[in-house]
């Protein structure tokens, strides 16, 4: 199998399942072609392709914790703007075309545009991963039109779509694109059980000077990502843990004066670390102001045998059982009430860590899901070659 795997840019979450599925691709003996503007070192034993754009802003389907001058959201661009961009998307493309079986864009966006282009002219099939994120700003009336009738022209051609929970499929991609239900491969993001796993905590605690019981909350310091609830919430439940979060943004300096003596934030640490400490707290927790379209940290708390509590909604109950960890109401107080609940049972807790893993293993597995989305692959190539016979 030969993919092109197309990218807006380098991304974080979604760049990094990008990462995941090129790697499994290439362990299996693909050949895959990476691509996006500075893509660096790229995926090892890929042929990895930078797209050289023709300005220092880089496209992104949201802001990142750092953005700042050199990133701009193709949502709040002009139709002039955002259409200078194709020609790099699209010449990095058309030159490797001729020699792959299939493309895969990610996001609902410039790269699904020159997806769709390259792959028409070429007459070759094309798959789509739609993220939610890369599809919210539509539901608030963003995008210049033509932009987005170019995107929802991609999306209708696609051979596949592919999407991380049915929430995305059901509420964010055909409540506004009119696009048949078996269309849709819906894939979980996948763990690596070696990494997120019970007994890899190493000598984390000790280092980072923590005291268990702990929470941990990871991911960007950030309005958006709601560490501030998680700083209310833990007024609940201080007296029995301590509060941990790690990532970084613009919120850390006030959380830090906020959360006080009730915890810690340790800000970015190492990959390594941030498995290590989600492996060796007693519960995860996260309090995003908008709904998750998945939620990859809590199937990583899954699979590090750590019970997570996290607000309802979204695609996160398709991650979190009852077994497994706990869904509160969107509010810091019914956070906080269900993590004391649960601070008060360790024999709970530990139940649900057992049941927990037990269920990443059976269901987020890195290996397990991209075999299916080789699987997916090659079936779209093969109807696309039947339809041409």
């Amino acid at each position: 199998m030969r993919v092109a795997m197309l990218l807006l840019n380098a991304g974080r979450g979604s760049g990094e399942v990008a990462r995941q599925h090129a790697r499994f691709l290439v362990s299996q003996g693909a050949e895959v072609y990476f691509m996006h503007p500075f893509v660096g070192e790229g995926v090892p034993d890929a042929v990895n392709l930078d797209i050289e754009l023709h300005t220092n802003v880089v496209p992104v389907h949201e802001n990142l914790p750092s953005a700042g001058e050199n990133q701009k959201t193709v949502a709040h661009m002009t139709r002039e703007e955002a259409f200078a961009y194709l020609p790099a998307y699209e010449q990095a493309l058309e030159a490797v075309i001729d020699h792959v079986d299939i493309v895969l864009g990610h996001h609902a966006n410039l790269s699904a545009i020159a997806t769709a282009a390259v792959a028409r002219r070429a007459g070759k099939p094309y798959a789509l991963f739609v993220h939610g994120t890369g599809i919210e700003p539509r539901h608030a009336g963003l995008f210049d039109d033509e932009v987005w009738g170019q995107i929802e022209s991609a999306i209708h051609g696609a051979d596949g779509l592919l999407v991380t929970t049915e929430y995305v499929r059901d509420e964010l991609v055909r409540k506004i694109v009119d696009v048949p239900e078996d269309r849709f491969l819906v894939l979980p993001c996948g763990i690596d059980l070696d990494e997120f796993h019970p007994d890899r905590t190493g000598d984390v605690v000790e280092r980072y000077g923590l005291r268990e019981p702990f929470v941990i909350c990871p991911g960007a310091l950030t309005q958006s990502k709601g560490p501030q609830n998680v700083v209310a919430a833990s007024t609940h439940y201080a007296d029995l843990a301590q509060t941990v979060f790690i990532g970084g943004g613009e919120l850390l300096p006030q959380l830090e004066a906020d959360l006080g003596d009730r915890g810690r934030v340790l800000g970015f640490v190492p990959a390594a670390d941030k498995a290590a400490l989600i492996n060796a707290a007693t519960l995860l927790t996260a309090a995003p102001q908008k709904k998750e379209h998945f939620g990859i940290i809590y199937a990583e708390a899954l699979a590090g045998g750590t019970p997570p509590v996290a607000y309802e909604g979204g695609g996160v109950g398709s991650i979190i059982t009852p077994a497994t960890g706990a869904l509160t109401v969107r509010s810091p107080e019914a956070l906080g009430g269900a993590l004391r609940e649960l601070l008060l049972d360790p024999e709970r807790i530990a139940r649900m860590g057992q049941a927990a893993r037990e269920r990443a293993e059976a269901t987020f597995s890195n290996i397990t899901l991209g075999a299916q989305l080789e699987a997916w692959l090659g079936e779209l190539i093969a109807g696309r070659s039947t339809l041409a016979s």
